[in-house]
């Protein structure tokens, strides 16, 4: 078994218990939350598999509450005379408590286990140049709770939901939960559960994404930015002051609106090349090439959104991170925020609202727009 393994790829393939109790150390490593918990919630039944063992078996301690480190070593010292389970001392949130105790920790991953049980960490990081994660390495496991930058996640998504929840997703849900909710794994899920549990057999059509995905905040929020994007202006400022009246982040909203508007923008720089030189042949194409979940709906809503804006969606990305400084700097609350936001609508927005909404379809269909 490797010394190091990706979250995703143990979810979808859990190594044997023996391979993980032979580990001299555990260390789920990673910022995100959904991945770090089902890890555990995975080593966990494999190490423990008869539930009645749990509760001596695994103990779980909050690292921020571990007033002496010896409990947690006492814990996996400990050995149970007549079991079969792996005894298992858990830290979550361990960052603080692994500064307190390295070099104690560096020792217990450098050999093997031996009779002892098992010390399991949960971190947001730990650097590969430090001498503890040069131990794990060498006799224990690394498990990453990150999202590796090539992972084919709606790929992952369609085996989990079969896997987890009886359900198989078509390929266009799994792409528009991730563009739905930002990639956030953990809502996805939910989002999956509350799908599958709606009945129904076969794959999960994306029409019930927007349906039953997301909570009426999050609906909110994207019918905001699919009304800026598509020059609805007066209906895109009316939501935002819904949101932000419902105490929403402004923060949080520019982060959904990107998700987005990065596509679009990414469809426009695609419009822009020469004939002969990988443009689309629509606009319908060029918003399918650039990520947009591959289903009528949404690629014609994207369309007529990319239609609208012009060769103004090539600024997109400058215009979010103009609003991305505004928001973290003088205008990170109250009525400043509200600005903010409001210019990034208006200016997205413009030429709808000088030129009426029956022109946003004009042109659908034909690659000469944007340029």
């Amino acid at each position: 078994m490797p010394s190091a393994l990706n979250a995703l790829d143990l979810l979808e393939t859990p190594p044997e218990p023996e391979a993980l109790a032979s580990a001299s150390l555990i260390v789920v490593a990673g910022d995100e939350p959904f991945l770090a918990a089902e890890s555990l919630a995975v080593i966990r039944e494999r190490l423990c598999p008869d539930e009645a063992d749990r509760s001596w078996a695994w103990r779980e301690f909050a690292g921020d509450a571990v007033d002496d480190p010896r409990d947690v070593f006492d814990e996996a010292a400990t050995v149970p005379l007549f079991a079969s389970a792996t005894r298992s001392a858990v830290v979550r949130a361990a960052d603080g408590f692994v500064s307190k105790t390295r070099g104690l920790l560096e020792q217990i991953a450098a050999g093997p286990r031996g009779s002892r049980g098992l010390v399991i960490l949960e971190v947001r990081s730990l650097p590969s140049n430090t001498r503890l994660a040069k131990a794990v390495a060498g006799h224990g496991l690394l498990i990453e709770a990150t999202i590796p930058r090539q992972a084919k996640l709606a790929a992952w998504l369609r085996k989990w939901a079969k896997a987890r929840h009886g359900r198989p997703l078509a390929a266009a849900t799994a792409e528009r939960l991730l563009e739905r909710l930002a990639g956030n794994l953990g809502q996805i899920d939910q989002a999956i559960a509350r799908l599958a549990a709606a009945g129904g057999s076969g794959p999960i059509p994306p029409e019930q994404v927007d349906e039953l995905a997301g909570s009426p905040r999050e609906q909110s929020a994207w019918q905001m930015v699919e009304a800026a994007a598509a020059g609805r202006s007066a209906e895109a400022l009316g939501l935002l002051d819904d949101l932000l009246e419902a105490g929403e982040n402004p923060i949080g909203l520019t982060a959904q609106a990107a998700a987005v508007l990065r596509r679009l923008s990414t469809a426009a720089r695609l419009l822009a090349l020469p004939p002969g030189a990988g443009r689309p042949a629509s606009l319908r194409e060029a918003v399918k090439e650039a990520g947009v979940a591959a289903w009528p709906k949404a690629l014609e809503a994207a369309a007529a959104s990319l239609d609208q804006l012009g060769r103004r969606a090539r600024a997109l990305p400058i215009w979010l991170l103009e609003t991305d400084r505004d928001l973290k700097g003088d205008a990170s609350r109250g009525l400043r925020a509200r600005l903010a936001i409001e210019r990034l609508i208006c200016k997205m927005a413009a030429k709808g609202a000088a030129q009426g909404s029956s022109r946003a379809g004009a042109g659908r269909g034909r690659s000469s727009h944007p340029r």
